[in-house]
This record gives C-alpha cells, structure tokens and sequence, in this order.
C-alpha cells in the first residue's frame, strides 16, 4: 500500500479505522514492582490506567462492533441486506506484549512449559538465524545483558515471555468472541462467512529463537479458519463433535480468490510472468473446492484425499537479510541494504530453502550465487525442523530435485490445468 494510504479508495468504500491509543505502542507504560514505567517486552497492564484509558484491540473491536450494529440496522429500504466485507486487525498477540493484567491469571507461570527444541538446529547456516534485535531492545530484555547474536534468553524470562504470550492471544480471542457474539445479536451470523487468520508466526525460543524473521515453519505458517454457514458447520448440525480440518498446502494469497469464488463474484484472473500493466489479478488459487468438500466429510484425512491430485503441491515463502553473518540489521534491512534473500518452499513432504544473492534495484535474487541451503524432512519425523541436512551427501539428489522445484516458483505447483493458464 502506498505511504499512509491504507490502499484506499481502491480497496476499501470507507477509510480504515486506526486505534488512537496505537501511538503509545513504544511508550513507557509498562509498570515494574517499584512503580516506575518502563517500554517492556513482558507488559501486563491496568487498562484504566493507560494513556487514553483503552488498548488498541479493544477499540478496534469497538469500532467494529458499532458498524455491525450499523450494517445490520439500514436506514433505506436499498440497503437491506446489502453484502458487505468488514476485515478487523487485532495488533496482539504482536509484541510489545500489553494485554489486561487479568488475562495473566489464565496462565500461572508454573503450569508454562519450555519448547521441546530450545536448541540451535545441527547444520543451520549463520545466514537463516535472526538475533531478534527487536525483542532485545525492549528494557526488560536489554536490562538481561543476552549473549548477540545467539543468546541464548535466560530460562525463566523465556517463560514469562511465553506466559505473556498466551496470555495476550487469549485477550485477543476475548475481543474475537465479542465480535462473533454481535454476528449473532445483530442477525447476521446465519448469511456471513468469517476467517480468521495470522500475518506470521512467532518463535518463542523454539531454535532459541525469538520474533518472526526468519524462514522457518513456525515463524511463516499461520492459522486459518473459515466457517461457512450451511457449509463448513455441517458436522457440528449432524451431531458430530469435530469440525473437518486439512492438511492440504494453502496461502494466504489463496484467500482474495477464495472469497470472490464463495460468494458468487468474478474470481480474478492468474497473473501473467509480468502483471506490471495488469489491474487486477491474483497469484493465488481458490481454495473453496476444498471447503464445499468439507460439507460431506468430517476428517482431514477424507478431505485431503479427495482433493490433493487437484490442488497445488508445494507453497512459498521468503525473507531478507543484509550478511552472511547475523548484524543488528539481519531482522529489518532497509531495501538498499539487503544482499541476499532466503527463498523458501513447503512440500507436503519437506522445507527447502535456498539463500541467494539479491539485487535490490531489480528485486531478483541470483539462482548461481547460492550462499546456503537448507533441507528439512518433515515426512521422516523432524516436523520441528531441527535437522538441516541439505549438506548431507545422500540427501543431494533430492537436494538438486528439490532446488529445481524452488526456482520454477509458484506457477510449477499449481495443478496442471491451472498451470497451463498461468502461463498463458
């Protein structure tokens, strides 16, 4: 989107609506035992005590809840039961970690456990790790004194991070409910498709990570649900206690051509190698087939069966960095800065990613000027991806397989009659 834009008029009929209290995101409002006021990572706060007696999320939710009621209450005969498209962006669980004080209480730090892999991966290469220089300069983090760039984060402040965490994400699944709950008060519940998904993942020590800039699975897959009614909610009418779920590779670019194909408009065309000149098109593929599917069986595994020979076979994902080597700047490098960029891709199988030189006045990266690999064997068990074995001598035929698959891109994995249109 363009400076300050929000990509309107284009994409939006009313300007988008920004929290005032969003511009106390850095403030020093985070109270320690002392009473002093510090910009924490870990802040846990009273809302009636915070500059403008709100947080962010909650007047988003507020907001959003009035013009439901609105929607829901036309004012001319014309406009009853006009569609509309309402997307509301919560900021938790993103860090600095503010959230009510009370939500804390849901997660006593002695039930917080540890991540099963608080370990650097064997064979990852300097280039993929991010020192997480955000989450250093919070005062609480920088009053630890870590280790740059590995760390690793003392093992009881991990927890209290990871306590937080949830802590804020349940805050935020609070303001969910009371949205859905005016869906339902309003009456409109009945005839509106909801989704719920992330912009990124977030590592909390997993790798003794932390943040999200890296190419790893935990820090690029996102949740996504989508409740259709008369659709999705199928098996919870037919008495079943599941709703159906898959396994099956999606991206959120899929999501624009998926509503337009759910609610009868004109999905937008595959964009062609060089879509400078195109108005309108979408590098993403519907995935409602896979939805409608999901009206007669209630198990992934049924689901997937019945759609994976038609669906995409590999996602795609990429990040930045400036060095081979971690620098202060290895998370968030200014375009100029970046020298090499890390593709990556998801097969139902494996994660492969190549790190490669980058020219950032043309955007390409350089397929010859590889700096590191790495290779990933979720379908042998390392579904956390702790194993890199992309060096590994047996592994190179897959390898030279596998790096063949990255750099013919997305179009490659679209199912072959998509395919064929892609590139027409």
């Amino acid at each position: 989107s363009g400076p300050q834009s929000d990509d309107a008029p284009y994409s939006w009929s009313i300007p988008a609506y920004h929290p005032p209290t969003q511009k106390y995101k850095m403030a020093m409002v985070c109270p320690d035992s002392d009473g002093s006021l510090h910009m924490n990572l870990v802040c846990p706060v009273d809302v009636s005590k915070q500059p403008g007696g709100s947080l962010p999320d909650i007047q988003s939710a507020e907001y959003a809840t009035a013009l439901m009621k609105n929607i829901s209450q036309p004012t001319r005969r014309s406009e009853a039961h006009e569609p509309f498209f309402l997307a509301v962006g919560f900021h938790k669980p993103h860090i600095p970690l503010k959230y009510p004080k009370e939500f804390l209480d849901l997660y006593p730090i002695a039930d917080i456990s540890p991540p099963s892999n608080p370990h650097l991966p064997s064979g990852l290469p300097a280039v993929a790790w991010e020192p997480w220089s955000d989450v250093r300069r919070r005062e609480d983090v920088e009053a630890l004194n870590i280790s740059f760039p590995y760390g690793p984060m003392p093992a009881d402040f991990s927890l209290r991070i990871r306590q937080s965490y949830y802590a804020a994400t349940s805050y935020m699944d609070s303001l969910v409910g009371n949205l859905l709950n005016t869906l339902n008060e309003t009456g409109m519940a009945n005839r509106t498709i909801v989704v719920f998904l992330g912009d990124h993942g977030w590592q909390l020590g997993e790798h003794q990570e932390w943040a999200k800039y890296s190419t790893f699975e935990v820090a690029v897959r996102v949740p996504l649900l989508v409740l259709i009614p008369g659709l999705t909610d199928a098996c919870l009418k037919a008495g079943l206690s599941s709703t159906p779920s898959s396994n099956l590779l999606v991206e959120l670019v899929d999501l624009f051509p998926t509503l337009s194909d759910l609610v009868g408009i004109s999905v937008p065309p595959l964009c062609p190698h060089n879509s400078s000149n195109v108005m309108l098109c979408t590098e993403g593929l519907s995935f409602a087939p896979i939805l409608r599917n999901s009206s007669h069986t209630c198990t992934h595994e049924q689901l997937d069966s019945q759609t994976a020979d038609r669906w995409k076979s590999a996602v795609f994902s990429q990040y930045p960095r400036p060095s081979d080597k971690p620098q202060n700047n290895s998370d968030l490098p200014d375009l100029k800065d970046i020298e090499i960029m890390g593709y990556s891709m998801r097969t139902l199988d494996y994660r492969y990613t190549e790190w490669v030189g980058f020219d950032p006045n043309t955007f390409e990266g350089n397929w010859k000027e590889v700096h590191a690999r790495e290779l990933y064997l979720h379908a042998a068990g390392d579904g956390e991806e702790n194993n890199n074995v992309a060096g590994q001598s047996q592994f190179s035929p897959l390898v030279n397989q596998l790096s063949g698959k990255l750099k013919q891109g997305w179009r490659a994995a679209l199912p072959e009659d998509k395919e064929r249109r892609a590139c027409s």
